[in-house]
C-alpha cells in the first residue's frame, strides 16, 4: 500500500501536468536522440514562460550527457545562440521604446534626446550587436560628459566602420575617453565629431589612436584652435587613406600667433595625404599667409575634386598666392570661393587658371559683388560643356553679365540668380536658353520679377522644359501680380517638384485669395511636393481648410503664418492627418 506522500507526489508529477505536457513527452519518447535537440531547446527556453514541467528539461539534460562530446559541443553552441536570442531581444526593446526599427548592421539613434541613462544601456546591448558597422548617436546633448561609460564597451562592436557623434555637446574627457579606444576599431573609415565645441583644445588626445583604414574625418564647428591645427596635421600624416577632411566652421584654426604657425603645419602635413580627395576649409579665418602654406601642398594632392575654402574673407587681395598652384589640381570638380570679398584682381587671378581645370563642374564665387563685373570673361575661361553649376547669386550682375551668363544656362542642373534685380522684366532671356529637362533647381529669390515674367515661367512649363525641376525659389517677389502667379500655377509641367517656396519678405503682406485655386487644382499634379512655402500671404479660414484638406494625408511641409499672430511670425509643420484638425480648428 502507498503512502500518501507517494500518492500525492504522483499526482504532483503527472497526474496535474497540463494537456501539452503530455503530448509533447509522447513526442519526445518517439524522437530519436538527435531530432530531440531542437525541441528539447524551445522546451528549455519556454519552460518559465509557459507554466511547462521541469521534467523536460531534465530528460533533455539527460540525453545531452548520454551523447558524444560532438554533441555536447553542439549543445554549448546552442546555448550560445539562445543568449544571443535573448540579447537580440533586449536590443529591440530598446530601439522600439525610441520608435527605431533594429538592424544588426546598422544603428541610428539620431535625435532620440538619449540620456546618460540611455546611454548606459546602450553600452551593456553593443556585446548583441557583433555585425555592426555604422553607429549614429549624433544630436542628443544629453550625453556629453558621461561617454566613459560607453566607449568602455566599444571593443564588442570592433567592426564598425562609421561612427558618428554630432552635437552630443563633448568635452576634453569625452573626446580623451573615445580616444582610448579608438585604436579597437581597425575598421573605422569614417568618424564625425562635428558641432562639438568641447572637442577645441582636446583634438590631441585622439593622437596616435586613429587607425590607417580612416578614411572621412569631419570636424566642423568644434572652435579648434591653431594649436588644434598642429595636432591635426600629425594626425593627417598618419593616415595614409584619407580620402575627406572637413573642419569647416573653425574660425580660430588659422589664427593665432607667428603667422597661425599650427595652420602651417597642418597645411604642410596635407602634402602627405596623396589619397585626399575633399578638403573643407570653409570659415577657418584663413589668411593670405594661410593661401601660402596651402598653395606648397596642393602639387602632391592630384586626387583633389572637391576644394572649399569659402567665408574666409581675410584672403580678399591675395587669392593670386593661389592661383597658379591650383592647375596642379587636374581632377578637381568642384571650387567654392563665395563670400570672400573676393576683389576684381582675385577673379582675374582665378579666370587665369580656369582653362586648366577641364575636370571642373561647379564653381561657386557667389555673394563676391565684384564678381558680376567679370562674367563675360569666366564664362570664356569655363568648360562650359562640363559646367553643372555656376551660381551667381548677390554678384551685383548688370545687363551684360546677365546677358553673358545666359550662355552657360543651356549647360546647368541648377540656375542661382537670386538678390539680382537686373532679372526683373528680362527673365525671358534666360528662361529661352534653358535645354528641355536639365536644369533641376531653379531660383530667383528677390529677383523683382513682373507678372509678365511669371507669364513667360509658365509658356515654358507648358513646353516641358521644366518637367525635372526639383526646387523652385520665387520668394521675396511680391512685385507680380496675381495673374502671374495663377498662370504659373495653371500651366502644369512641374511634375518632378519637391520643394516651391513663394514667401514675401518679411516686412510685407498680401493676399493670395486670387491666385490661390490655381494653387489648389496643381497639388494633385505635384506628387513629388515636400515642401510648401507661403509665408506673409494672408487668406481666410475657409482658404486654410481647403490648403490644408488638399495636402491631407501628404507628408508637405507647410510654412505660413498662423492666422492669429502678426506678419513677422511665422509657422512650420507637417502637414499630415494628425495636423490637420489642429490647423483647421485655428
Amino acid at each position: 500500500m502507498e503512502s500518501a506522500d507517494g500518492h500525492k507526489g504522483r499526482e504532483g508529477g503527472s497526474l496535474r501536468r497540463s494537456p501539452l505536457d503530455v503530448l509533447m513527452n509522447q513526442i519526445r519518447r518517439k524522437r530519436s536522440a538527435a531530432d530531440r535537440k531542437p525541441l528539447g531547446r524551445f522546451l528549455s527556453w519556454s519552460s518559465d514562460r509557459t507554466g511547462i514541467s521541469e521534467d523536460t528539461e531534465t530528460e533533455s539534460r539527460e540525453e545531452k550527457g548520454q551523447s558524444s562530446g560532438v554533441s555536447g559541443v553542439s549543445g554549448v553552441s546552442e546555448g550560445t545562440e539562445s543568449g544571443r536570442d535573448v540579447g537580440w531581444g533586449r536590443v529591440c526593446v530598446f530601439l522600439q521604446r525610441l520608435g527605431k526599427k533594429a538592424d544588426s548592421r546598422s544603428l541610428s539613434l539620431a535625435h532620440c534626446d538619449l540620456t546618460a541613462t540611455d546611454l548606459l544601456e546602450l553600452a551593456t546591448l553593443l556585446q548583441f550587436l557583433p555585425r555592426l558597422e555604422e553607429l549614429d548617436v549624433s544630436w542628443n546633448e544629453l550625453l556629453g560628459g558621461c561617454l566613459r561609460a560607453w566607449t568602455s564597451h566599444l571593443q564588442n562592436v570592433g567592426g564598425v566602420r562609421k561612427l558618428r557623434l554630432c552635437s552630443c555637446r563633448l568635452n576634453d574627457e569625452d573626446v580623451t575617453a573615445l580616444g582610448e579606444v579608438l585604436s579597437g576599431l581597425p575598421l573605422l573609415e569614417i568618424l564625425d565629431l562635428s558641432w562639438n565645441s568641447g572637442v577645441g583644445g582636446a583634438l590631441q588626445n585622439l593622437q596616435g589612436n586613429l587607425q590607417p583604414s580612416l578614411r572621412e574625418l569631419h570636424l566642423v564647428a568644434c572652435q579648434l584652435t591653431a594649436a588644434d591645427a598642429a595636432a591635426l596635421g600629425g594626425l593627417v600624416s598618419s593616415l595614409p587613406s584619407l580620402c575627406v577632411l572637413d573642419v569647416s566652421c573653425n574660425p580660430q584654426l588659422a589664427q593665432g600667433g607667428d603667422g597661425g604657425g599650427g595652420f602651417m603645419e597642418l597645411a604642410s602635413s596635407l602634402s602627405r595625404a596623396t589619397s585626399l580627395t575633399t578638403l573643407r576649409l570653409q570659415a577657418c579665418g584663413l589668411t593670405e599667409d594661410g593661401l601660402d602654406a596651402l598653395s606648397g601642398s596642393l602639387h602632391c594632392l592630384p586626387s583633389v575634386r572637391e576644394l572649399d575654402l569659402s567665408c574666409n574673407k581675410s584672403i580678399s587681395g591675395g587669392l593670386n598666392r593661389l592661383t597658379p598652384y591650383l592647375a596642379h589640381l587636374t581632377h578637381l570638380e568642384n571650387l567654392d570661393f563665395h563670400s570672400c570679398s573676393l576683389t576684381q584682381a582675385d577673379l582675374e587671378a582665378l579666370i587665369q587658371v580656369l582653362p586648366s581645370l577641364i575636370a571642373l563642374t561647379e564653381l561657386d564665387i557667389s555673394s563676391n559683388k565684384e564678381a558680376g563685373g567679370v562674367v563675360h570673361s569666366l564664362v570664356s575661361a569655363l568648360p562650359l560643356m562640363k559646367m553643372r553649376r555656376l551660381p551667381l547669386n548677390s554678384c551685383s550682375l548688370n545687363q551684360e553679365s546677365f546677358t553673358a551668363f545666359a550662355l552657360a544656362v543651356p549647360y546647368l542642373h541648377s540656375v542661382d540668380v537670386s538678390w539680382s534685380k537686373v532679372v526683373g522684366g528680362h527673365l525671358a532671356l534666360l528662361l529661352d536658353a534653358l535645354q528641355p529637362s536639365v536644369v533641376l533647381e531653379l531660383r530667383l529669390s528677390s529677383c523683382e520679377l513682373s507678372t509678365e515674367d511669371l507669364a513667360h515661367l509658365a509658356a515654358v512649363c507648358r513646353r516641358g522644359c521644366l518637367s525635372s525641376l526639383r526646387v523652385l525659389d520665387l520668394s521675396y517677389n511680391g512685385s507680380a501680380g496675381d495673374e502671374g502667379w495663377s498662370a504659373l500655377f495653371a500651366a502644369g509641367g512641374l511634375g518632378s517638384l519637391e520643394e516651391v517656396d513663394l514667401s514675401l519678405r518679411p516686412s510685407t503682406s498680401a493676399s493670395c485669395s486670387a491666385w490661390l485655386p490655381a494653387l489648389l487644382c496643381a497639388l494633385p499634379r505635384l506628387p513629388a511636393l515636400t515642401r510648401l512655402a507661403l509665408q506673409r500671404w494672408s487668406m481666410s479660414s475657409q482658404e486654410r481648410q481647403q490648403l490644408n484638406h488638399s495636402l491631407r494625408k501628404r507628408s508637405v511641409l507647410l510654412e505660413w503664418d498662423p492666422p492669429s499672430t502678426d506678419v513677422m511670425s511665422s509657422f512650420k509643420g507637417t502637414n499630415q492627418e494628425g495636423l490637420e484638425e489642429s490647423q483647421s480648428e485655428e
